[in-house]
């Protein structure tokens, strides 16, 4: 069975990107465009890795991070920020937040393969 991924990412540019990347590696792939309607998809789908964008209208990724981190319900999904304003520590602070990993925009899409084999294999 393929492992499922939802991503949340308010540009449709980088939605469709993701998409394609990793539905030719297999996986089966899920869209949410903020962090409301992530945390709606994570509680129905339960993902195998959720790639949440930071930076959104709305509820922002950080946000939608802790949220589903701090309920019982879903603090075991794994989840890695993306954000194209990546500085110096922001790994550091996503991951004392509570996040899986983190992932700097523009995504190296020949990297990304790996990158989410590991995601998924660390326990």
């Amino acid at each position: 069975m393929a492992h499922k991924i939802l991503i949340v990412e308010d540009n449709a540019n980088n939605s469709t990107l993701l998409w394609d990347i990793l539905t030719y590696h297999g996986y089966e792939v899920f869209v949410a465009v903020d962090g409301e309607e992530a945390i709606a998809q994570a509680k129905k789908l339960r993902p195998d890795l959720i790639l949440m964008d930071i930076q959104m209208p709305g509820m922002d990724g950080m946000t939608a991070g802790k949220i589903l981190k701090g309920d019982p319900a879903t603090s075991l999904l794994k989840i890695v920020a993306q954000t194209s304003f990546a500085m110096h520590g922001d790994q550091e602070k996503f991951l004392a937040a509570g996040f899986n990993g983190y992932l700097a925009k523009p995504i190296n899409t020949r990297e990304l393969p790996a990158l989410i084999q590991q995601w998924l294999n660390e326990e």
